[in-house]
């Protein structure tokens, strides 16, 4: 049987076999320009905190 190419939920993707991605290479961290003081940032980093916390607390709500 021969796979068919372009059909699935991979079709498109750009990872090679070691599960990197392609198209992005080592980028060193001095190349990000953020402000950790800036108050925006402050926010979205409690936002995103906030979310992952909902996460984890309704992923192991399912489990019990």
């Amino acid at each position: 049987m021969s796979e068919r190419q372009g059909s699935g939920a991979t079709a498109g993707n750009n990872k090679t076999p070691g599960g990197q991605d392609a198209s992005k290479k080592d980028v060193p961290a001095d190349d990000f320009d953020i402000d950790m003081g800036a108050p925006e940032t402050e926010k979205a980093a409690v936002a995103i905190q906030s979310q992952f916390r909902k996460f984890q607390k309704k992923k192991t709500d399912d489990k019990s």
